[in-house]
């Protein structure tokens, strides 16, 4: 266990991610300080935290993205650290800097790395330049229709257009033909500007048959670096990932340990520290093949899938974190890190799929999930009785199993997803179940089309 290095954090998220870091603080005998805003005033993390504070109205522009009330909360309570989890603020290099002229410790990457990874453009260039793959493409200043049509066009299509400062898939467009990209490419500025306040695009080749592959890596400030092995997320639906799993099905030895060694020199290339992913896009059209992976982006944060790379390593990835804030090394060496059976997550939303996956807010008349036992472990952020509201993102848990084999995995996942009870909103869990019993899926794993191919089908046996 990681001695306690800092007394109090202040925990600048909500919903499982803030309660999965008070899990790790408490275990550590850290105190911790929540904040919340007025829609989350019976929330779960409130609850769970030791002291909790209010910094604003329901939307996140007014509350959880205000990084002067987080700095205000952390001081007035005397939180040494702020821990930003994912999504929100934790890839904001303005927050890390602003926590550091307040005194208070960034528990994330360093604000430089966070800048250089920032766009995906400019990380592109800097992980070719380190010598890492890249997938063909443009990603250059001159930004015209016609420019980038003339691009999409040299580099063949189909295409993906991507917005620059984007992810979770907003601002992405796949593109089949010419007769259809401006109307891409109006819609994906549009959507990116509205995400992002950045309408620039990138555009790169789409590989058809692709899985999504990434490394978890972990670096300190005393020049240490490791990768805790990869987890493939290609199952996704929006081009946001519902399931994932580590290690990767049927990726040869050769071929992890290529990828591992690409993601650090990518971390080392830009001096990083804390825990990051490199993700890559990987070209499965002729098999696994270690000549066949190229880097899309680095999320310089911890993922909402970081528990099955627990799961398979056996280490708190929260309190490494915690540990190298704090200036500590890393806790082992890459020989001391090894693969141990395999984990997979599944992300239960209140969402629609017979809907396209729309959200369903509502009040949660019941909530039963099955406890936690060796090789079950659920993450989770609200509880009977709660409000799903439409302010925020609808996860509502995350179902992580773990067992010697894959197949053994996948049966515990559905035996565990069957006992979940939830009702008074539509979720997802029904067809995480059927998901995971489907013949492809146990037999031949994943590409990122698999669930588009397969929503239907999927959606009947749910039923």
């Amino acid at each position: 266990m990681v001695t306690p290095m800092f007394r109090k954090i202040l925990i600048a998220n909500r919903g499982e991610i803030a309660c999965r870091i008070i899990r790790t603080c408490r275990a550590l005998g850290i105190a911790t300080v929540a904040v919340y805003s007025d829609a989350d005033e019976r929330a779960l993390h409130r609850t769970l935290a030791d002291e909790a504070v209010c910094i604003g109205p329901a939307p996140a522009r007014d509350s959880y993205l205000r990084a002067d009330r987080l700095i205000e909360a952390a001081r007035a309570t005397g939180a040494e650290a702020v821990h930003p989890g994912y999504g929100f603020l934790s890839e904001n290099a303005d927050f890390a800097e602003a926590c550091a002229e307040a005194s208070l410790v960034f528990i994330g990457a360093p604000a430089a790395a966070i800048r250089a990874m920032g766009l995906k453009g400019p990380a592109k260039k800097l992980a070719a330049q380190a010598g890492v793959p890249v997938v063909p493409g443009y990603e250059g200043a001159d930004q015209s229709a016609d420019r980038l049509l003339h691009e999409a066009q040299a580099i063949g299509f189909p295409v993906l257009i991507k917005a620059i400062a984007g992810g979770g898939g907003k601002g992405m467009r796949r593109v089949n033909d010419t007769a259809s990209f401006e109307r891409a490419l109006s819609g994906a500025k549009r959507e990116a500007l509205s995400a992002f306040g950045d309408d620039r695009v990138l555009i790169e080749k789409c590989i058809t048959q692709a899985r999504h592959i990434e490394i978890q890596i972990f670096a300190d400030t005393h020049g240490n670096a490791v990768h805790l092995f990869e987890r493939d997320c290609s199952v996704q639906r929006r081009h946001q990932k519902i399931l994932e799993e580590a290690p990767a099905h049927g990726l040869p030895e050769d071929m992890r340990a290529a990828m591992g060694e690409a993601a650090l020199k990518l971390a080392r290339a830009i001096d990083y520290a804390g825990a990051g992913t490199m993700e890559f896009i990987v070209d499965a059209s002729e098999g696994l093949r270690a000549d066949r992976f190229y880097f899309m982006e680095m999320n310089t944060r911890l993922q909402v899938e970081h528990p099955v790379t627990e799961a398979i390593t056996g280490f708190d990835l929260v309190a490494w974190q915690i540990q190298v804030a704090a200036g500590g090394a890393l806790p082992c060496a890459q020989s001391d890190i090894v693969l141990q059976g395999c984990a997979v997550e599944a992300r239960i939303c209140a969402e629609n799929p017979a809907r396209n996956f729309l959200p369903s807010p509502g009040v949660i008349s019941e909530y039963a999930l099955p406890a936690e036992t060796d090789g079950v472990r659920i993450d989770t952020g609200v509880r009977a009785g709660d409000e799903v509201t439409p302010w925020y993102d609808p996860l509502l848990a995350k179902v992580i199993v773990h067992a010697p084999t894959r197949a053994q995995a996948l049966e515990k996942m559905a035996v565990t997803l069957d006992a979940c009870t939830i009702a008074g909103i539509v979720t997802n869990t029904s067809l995480l179940a059927a998901l995971v019993r489907s013949a492809e899926f146990v037999a031949d794993g994943a590409d990122t089309g698999f669930l588009e191919r397969q929503s239907r089908a999927l959606i009947a046996a749910a039923a």
